[in-house]
């Protein structure tokens, strides 16, 4: 269905105009845009995890939430700006620029409609700076609009706890972690006899620089993989995946309450 992973009592498109305009404290109602990629994951992962990860995240979230909390999903974006990996079949990037417009004009229609609180829930590490400034620029613009710029794995979880010293520095993408999630959202597409361990190539020891860390540098995954893999698959598995959605989502759960609650006094 055309759903997905989120209960159908919360997928926004599934709402009538007029039970929108009807609906009570829409000021307070929690909008989610759940946003991803569709780019390269590897030999073993198909195109669409980001994108897989931030429904199924989310839908087992809602699930779990409150039903007086009223929240609400968007329809996932799948497109995101992913042109680090240019070079890698199947991958689709939108430019900044595109992405920003995008994300901004449907921002808008929630404004108009009457909502107040957008949460931006990203789970593609490619993007999250693109989805800050607008979320400021929104903000400025629109005084009473508050749309907050979250990272899915930024939420409180356990996913650390899981994975070695090595995979907690440089398992990046299609790695431990988000091989190990596939493994409990779709485990139909994930070819584990095809996974790999490759880390960042050509890294200096013990600098100051890092890939995703306080002072990164602009690297495209064709300079520093050749498989797509940054981090090791070959340890994934379903038990620590299902692990990791409950704790993720059981996070995403208090945040959505956290937005639902949060009132903020402006001053004149």
């Amino acid at each position: 269905m055309i759903h997905g992973f989120i209960p159908p009592e919360r997928f926004f498109a599934y709402l009538t105009w007029q039970e929108i305009d009807q609906m009570s404290d829409k000021k307070n109602t929690v909008v989610i845009q759940p946003i991803g990629a569709i780019e390269q994951h590897g030999y073993h992962l198909p195109l669409v995890v980001d994108s897989a990860i931030s429904q199924g995240v989310l839908g087992k979230a809602l699930n779990q939430l409150e039903d007086d909390i009223p929240a609400f999903a968007m329809p996932t974006l799948y497109y995101g700006k992913s042109n680090e990996h240019e070079g890698f079949a199947g991958t689709i990037s939108l430019s900044a620029n595109t992405l920003y417009s995008l994300i901004e004009e449907t921002a808008i229609s929630i404004y108009q409609a009457g909502f107040r609180k957008l949460i931006l829930m990203n789970s593609h590490g490619g993007q999250p700076q693109i989805m800050e400034i607008l979320g400021r620029d929104l903000h400025q613009k629109y005084p009473d609009f508050w749309v907050f710029p979250f990272f899915t794995w930024r939420v409180p979880n356990i996913t650390n706890d899981l994975l070695t010293a090595e995979e907690i520095e440089l398992g990046i993408h299609a790695g431990d972690a988000e091989t190990s999630l596939m493994l409990a959202l779709l485990p139909d597409r994930v070819k584990m006899d095809l996974a790999v361990k490759e880390y960042p190539r050509n890294l200096a020891p013990n600098s100051l620089l890092s890939m995703e860390g306080q002072l990164p540098f602009p690297w495209l995954t064709k300079d520093v993989s050749e498989s797509g893999v940054m981090g090791d698959a070959t340890v994934a598995t379903k038990e620590k995946g299902d692990r990791i959605l409950d704790s993720l989502a059981q996070g995403w759960v208090k945040v959505i309450k956290d937005v639902y609650n949060f009132q903020y006094e402006q001053t004149a």
